[in-house]
């Protein structure tokens, strides 16, 4: 039965995953082509700081109420509170420090742009509440369309604006609006209604769990931004948002196939970590499965990397390629290290890995001020080397928590690894013969390429006798209706 419901739960997180990048990169490249490389520069400047509010006017207290044997509505109402209190506290500095940040970057419009970006504190207590009960109740389906109502909002608002040629603030409005509607349907979704308390003494333990798992939201939140930071205060927002474009792409099958897993791996884990026997297999399972599923999309780039790039969004954004072919270097880091992180988190082990954390912090900030003065490709050689570097101490810290050596679970990268060498030989044959008259063509050398890579990579995945992926050549196989169905 739980099986069943882990199953359940995968499927539908994989599912919301899938319409929310589908239809975010389908929005993304429609602005990209509307709005300039410095409008994304600008947004972005002001979600470095922004961003790193959201993890301290949360507190964790979100994760905690996920992770918790049981709930009332009293926590509810005072982890409500608590993160109302913060909201209002936090806008209130954003205000008042609007003047100073536009003069520190040299551009008047960023008071208003913080100003205004900012009032998503005071609307953040309405959407986590929610959401974080839909996860508690491993309500994915629910979850999923709350998501996609506020990105269908918030794109649509933002294209429009862009039309009639509100540049940067269509990125920023059409953000505010997004949450809005998502926070709407959310409480549809969870039935919950907000409830204000004064029982401090009763958030004391989820305060506490909060803390670390804030402390380490936001240091890793650092980490990862550090190198947007210096790049805002070295090279301007257009450059920035060349390699943010980069940055993102190289992300999304990671934050596709990765992050629908991390959640359900999470809960799983926590409602079974008395039994070691059973995390070890999710955890090593999950490792195998989505480095078979995603890695092929990293394998794709290293060929198609400019011609996807200027294909999608025009010759303006051409040099974003650069940091996307680079960063893709980092897939298994990304992939070993955010999944060890899912099994810190359920047994615990946060103090652990605050502790790594802020030692990568600043191993970070000086890989990347060492690579600043070779540009945005210096940048993203930086971010690979780190990824690399906080891989390693994070996969020992999840193989402590689940007793067990690190190697057993880089083992679960083998299928992946003999598939999409394969497929790399067949990539790599292909361009050679490649005609003239498909590359000319950016848009159709990808089709070309990536859909003969894709249709290889499959059929290796239903023929090719990989004794560890034999139960998902099964599945598959009788999904499509290659085998017979198993009787009972």
């Amino acid at each position: 039965m739980k099986g069943q419901l882990l199953r359940r739960s995968a499927a539908w997180v994989f599912a919301g995953k899938t319409s929310d990048q589908v239809l975010s990169f389908a929005f993304g490249v429609a602005l990209a082509r509307l709005l300039a490389p410095a409008d994304f520069g600008m947004v972005l400047t002001i979600q470095i700081f922004t961003g790193l509010a959201t993890f301290i006017a949360g507190g964790g207290m979100g994760q905690a109420l996920v992770r918790a044997k049981t709930v009332e509505k009293a926590d509810l109402d005072i982890v409500f509170t608590l993160q109302l209190i913060a909201g209002c506290l936090i806008y209130t500095v954003f205000f008042l420090v609007s003047p100073l940040f536009a003069r520190w970057y040299d551009n008047p419009v960023y008071a208003d742009l913080l100003r205004v970006s900012a009032l998503i504190f005071l609307l953040r207590p309405m959407l986590n509440l929610p959401n974080n009960l839909l996860v508690r109740e491993m309500r994915f389906k629910e979850q999923a369309i709350a998501s996609l109502s506020g990105l269908i909002a918030s794109s649509c608002t933002s294209i429009a604006l862009a039309l009639r040629g509100y540049g940067v603030w269509s990125l920023t409005l059409g953000g505010l609006v997004g949450a809005v509607a998502q926070g709407v349907a959310l409480h549809v979704q969870s039935g919950w209604r907000p409830g204000l308390s004064r029982d401090f003494r009763r958030g004391r333990e989820l305060v506490r769990y909060g803390f670390l798992v804030s402390a380490n939201d936001v240091v890793n939140y650092l980490k990862m931004r550090i190198n947007l930071f210096l790049l805002s205060q070295s090279v301007g927002p257009g450059p920035l948002g060349l390699y943010n474009k980069g940055e993102s792409l190289a992300r999304m099958p990671h934050n596709f196939v990765t992050g629908s897993v991390y959640t359900v791996l999470l809960r799983a884990i926590a409602a079974e970590q008395g039994n070691l026997d059973r995390c070890r297999y999710l955890f090593a399972r999950s490792v195998g499965t989505v480095a078979v599923y995603a890695t092929p999309f990293y394998v794709g780039l290293v060929w198609l990397a400019e011609p996807l790039v200027r294909g999608l969004y025009g010759a303006k954004w051409a040099e974003a390629a650069t940091p996307l072919l680079i960063l893709a270097a980092s897939w298994p880091f990304w992939l070993l290290g955010n999944l060890s992180g899912a099994v810190t988190a359920a047994l615990n082990r946060l103090s652990n890995e605050l502790k790594i954390q802020v030692v990568t912090l600043f191993v970070t900030a000086l890989a990347v001020l060492g690579g600043l003065r070779f540009g945005i490709a210096g940048v993203a050689w930086a971010m690979v080397g780190t990824a690399a570097f906080i891989c390693v101490f994070m996969l020992r810290l999840a193989a402590q928590a689940l007793e067990a050596r690190w190697i057993e679970f880089v083992r679960a990268l083998r299928p992946a690894l003999l598939l999409n060498a394969a497929l790399a030989l067949l990539l790599a044959l292909l361009e050679l013969a490649l005609p003239a008259v498909v590359r000319e063509h950016d848009m159709l050398h990808v089709a070309v390429v990536g859909g003969i890579g894709g249709l290889f990579y499959a059929a290796c995945l239903l023929f090719w006798p990989i004794d560890e992926l034999k139960a998902e050549r099964t599945r598959l196989r009788q999904m499509l209706r290659l085998d017979p169905p198993a009787r009972p």
